[in-house]
C-alpha cells in the first residue's frame, strides 16, 4: 500500500526490520534501504537489525549514508552501531527535535533490547519506542510486560511503540500484557515477496490516534529487506 501524503497535523511514523541491508538477492546495499524510506514519507522511523550482527557490530546502514539522504540519528550506539541491539530511531525535518534518549535491557533467553527517544512534535512531547522481541512465545510476553513496567516508572507523555514483535498470532496475545497501549490492527508485513506473518506492529497509548495506517510494498520493499516496512498517521487524541 503506498500512502497518501499525510495531513499538516499528522505526523507519519515508520518502522522497519532492514535485515542489515541485504536483500533477498543478497546483495547488501544500503541505499536501496534509503530508496523505500524515500517512497515512505515519514519523519520519524524506527528501525530493526540496523547493525551487522558481530562485535563491535559496525552500522550497517551508514551514519553517512543517512546524513547524505538528511535523517539524523539517534545516538544509541557505539563503536559506530547504528543503534543498541540493533535497534535503531532517525528523524528528519524542521518540525521535529530530540530531547532524550534511552535504553532498555529485555528479558529472555536471547540478548534483546529496546530504544527511546523523547522528541518535541507538531503533536507536542512524543516518546518513541523501537525494538526487537525474541522468537519464543513466552519471552515476548515477559518482554512487553516489562516495557509496560518500565513505561509506567516514566514521566507521562504521549507515546508510541513500534518495531518488529515477531508475533505470527493477530490474537490479542500481546496486547492483554500492556493494557494501557493500543495496538493498531495487524496486517502482514513478512515475508517481503508475498507477505503472510503481522510481525511488524505499532501501539499507541492514550493520547494518540492514527488517522490512516498499513504496510508499504511498493518496490524495490519487495526485495531490499525481509520485511516489509509498516506506517502510520498520528494525530492527538
Amino acid at each position: 500500500m503506498k500512502p497518501q501524503p499525510p495531513d499538516t497535523d499528522s505526523l507519519r511514523l515508520a518502522s522497519y526490520n532492514i535485515q542489515k541491508c541485504v536483500g533477498l538477492d543478497l546483495r547488501r546495499q544500503p541505499r536501496r534501504i534509503l530508496q523505500v524510506l524515500e517512497g515512505l514519507g515519514a519523519e520519524i522511523v524506527v528501525l530493526q537489525e540496523a547493525d551487522k550482527r558481530l562485535p563491535p557490530r559496525p552500522a550497517a546502514l551508514p551514519h553517512f549514508v543517512l546524513h547524505e539522504a538528511g535523517w539524523q540519528i539517534a545516538d544509541l550506539g557505539g563503536a559506530g552501531s547504528l543503534g543498541w541491539h540493533g535497534n535503531a530511531i532517525i528523524w528528519r525535518g524542521s518540525r521535529i527535535s530530540l530531547t532524550e534518549i534511552g535504553q532498555m535491557t529485555l528479558p529472555g533467553l536471547e540478548p534483546r533490547g529496546a530504544v527511546r527517544a523523547e522528541f518535541k512534535t507538531p503533536l507536542g512531547p512524543l516518546r518513541v519506542m523501537g525494538l526487537h522481541l525474541g522468537l519464543i512465545g513466552q519471552y515476548r510476553r515477559r518482554q512487553v510486560q516489562h516495557l509496560a513496567e518500565l513505561s509506567a516508572g516514566l514521566a507521562e507523555m504521549p507515546t508510541i511503540w513500534a518495531g518488529d514483535f515477531n508475533e505470527w498470532s493477530r490474537l490479542p496475545v500481546l496486547d492483554q500484557c500492556a493494557p494501557k497501549m493500543r495496538f493498531l490492527p495487524p496486517r502482514p508485513s513478512f515475508p517481503s515477496p508475498r507477505p503472510m506473518g503481522p510481525l511488524d506492529r505499532i501501539a499507541l497509548s492514550a493520547g494518540l490516534i492514527a488517522t490512516q495506517h498499513g504496510v508499504y510494498d511498493e518496490r524495490p520493499a519487495h526485495i531490499a529487506s525481509d520485511h516489509l516496512p509498516i506506517w502510520a498517521d498520528l494525530a492527538s487524541e
